[in-house]
């Protein structure tokens, strides 16, 4: 009995501090915002910033308790996805002319290593760890790759071969295309993951997704209000993360790294509600869902934030670079071969997770160390 009442109160204190720090969180980012904070303010803006991390895991898997897989994925993966690129077009809007000409591809390429090798790398090794063989559906899983590696080709890499724009960018026509082009396929993947094909990115027979839920009771009221603060935890998460990025560039100044690890840095803050939730996903035993927050997350990425830039490349001054180098390249390259031979099998051992995460570690190394 004292241990049931011990349990309750734990749960009713976790509900309690993920209820007050989201909107905490937002009060500090208010009054911090336009601002450049000295290192005190930096350093509780980033107490706050994990807390809204850990709060926005807590009410993602509230909100997908009540709408069920592949839903809760989505849920996450599209609300992070919005708020990341309405950041990016509100920077590049408002920064001087060709000051973020490539911080769209910036951000976007790092998202798509954060999730195909860091996010996917890392939840292979936990669920190896957990049950020796990590088990997800294929089917699922090389339909999210495929689109991945589909939308990273069009939109990252064919403007670096183009002829018709300058260097790494597209024409108006060709920017168009691609913006269509990523709605389109993101659109018709939602369809197919959602409707269509829905049984392809449930758990497979040999996923343990029947583990423990802790939000399985969870009511519709409940699910409602997990879901509002999931967003303000969301915009609180990427706004801070925008309030913590001077500290960042001084960082980066310091050891000489070039600018454009600076979005690698932030991106990395960005995807933490996802990473922590596919992460937590996986030590339950539920590898596909993991797989759908990591893939769906890249998906969404691209997928919305190349014709989000389109649009506002309207009122966006000066060139607009998309085109990757070649070692990133090399680097999406390498990535979907990997990627391909890991999901195919439907099944992966610790050395998968290895692969995965040492070409995440060439990502991060190459992006101070050029």
């Amino acid at each position: 009995m004292a241990s049931l009442r011990n349990r309750l109160g734990a749960q009713a204190l976790s509900s309690n501090w993920t209820r007050l720090v989201p909107p905490a969180a937002l009060i500090l980012l208010a009054a911090t915002w336009g601002g450049k904070p000295g290192w005190p303010v930096l350093a509780v803006a980033a107490l706050f910033l994990a807390g809204a991390v850990f709060s926005a895991v807590h009410h993602a898997e509230v909100v997908a308790s009540r709408v069920g897989e592949p839903f809760g994925s989505l849920v996450l993966a599209l609300s992070v996805t919005v708020i990341e690129v309405g950041l990016i077009v509100t920077l590049m809007v408002s920064g001087e002319e060709g000051a973020n000409s490539s911080l769209a591809r910036d951000t976007v390429f790092a998202a798509a290593m954060i999730t195909c090798n860091g996010m996917i790398g890392l939840c292979l090794l936990v669920g190896a760890l957990r049950t020796r063989l990590a088990e997800f559906n294929a089917e699922g899983s090389a339909t999210a790759l495929a689109t991945v590696l589909t939308l990273a080709t069009v939109c990252l890499v064919l403007p670096t071969f183009t002829e018709s724009g300058g260097g790494q960018e597209f024409s108006s026509e060709q920017l168009a295309f691609a913006a269509v082009a990523s709605l389109a396929l993101y659109t018709l993947f939602v369809f197919v993951q959602t409707a269509r094909h829905r049984d392809f990115f449930l758990p497979t027979d040999g996923d343990t997704a029947a583990g423990p839920d802790h939000h399985a009771q969870a009511t519709t009221r409940e699910a409602v209000v997990s879901l509002v603060l999931l967003m303000v935890a969301l915009v609180a998460v990427v706004g801070l993360a925008k309030v913590e990025s001077p500290g960042i560039e001084d960082a980066v100044d310091a050891i000489g790294a070039p600018q454009s690890a600076v979005g690698v840095v932030i991106a990395l803050l960005v995807l933490m509600p996802e990473t922590l939730a596919a992460v937590r996903n996986a030590r339950r035993g539920r590898m596909q869902t993991s797989f759908n927050l990591a893939l769906g997350s890249a998906i969404a990425s691209i997928g919305l934030t190349i014709p989000a830039i389109a649009i506002a490349s309207i009122w966006i001054d000066g060139p607009l670079v998309l085109g990757l180098g070649s070692t990133q390249i090399v680097l999406v390259a390498i990535t979907g071969l990997v990627g391909a031979l890991t999901v195919l099998p439907g099944r992966a051992t610790l050395q998968e997770g290895g692969v995965h995460l040492v070409l995440f570690a060439a990502f991060l190394f190459l992006a101070f160390f050029p």
